[in-house]
């Protein structure tokens, strides 16, 4: 079985796109972070089935759900989910910071 792991800055992200739902649905932003959740357990099933994105990374995937995109690695043991951001930000422009 393959291990999930969320990094702090994912769960920060989460935590940030449940807090901004929640300024206008309290309720849609709970059921909203439990499907990106429950999203994060389904890519640790399959990684291999989501793309892979060269530009950010040496092993970087990604899964969209709704607006938003779940970038992660996966190992043979271990998925681990790096970032979850909304689409219309500059993914590469957060990747390329965070490797500086």
């Amino acid at each position: 079985m393959t291990r999930l792991v969320i990094t702090p800055q994912a769960e920060r992200d989460i935590e940030e796109i449940g807090d901004y739902i929640a300024l206008d649905n309290p309720p849609r932003a709970l059921s909203f972070v439990r499907e990106l959740r429950a999203q994060c357990r389904k890519i640790a099933t399959s990684p291999e089935a989501f793309r892979l994105r060269h530009e950010l990374g040496e092993g970087i995937r990604s899964c969209a759900h709704h607006r938003y995109a779940i970038f992660f690695s996966a190992g043979t043991y271990e998925v681990t989910i790096i970032r979850v951001l909304h689409g219309a930000r500059d993914h590469l422009a957060l990747f390329s910071d965070e490797q500086d």
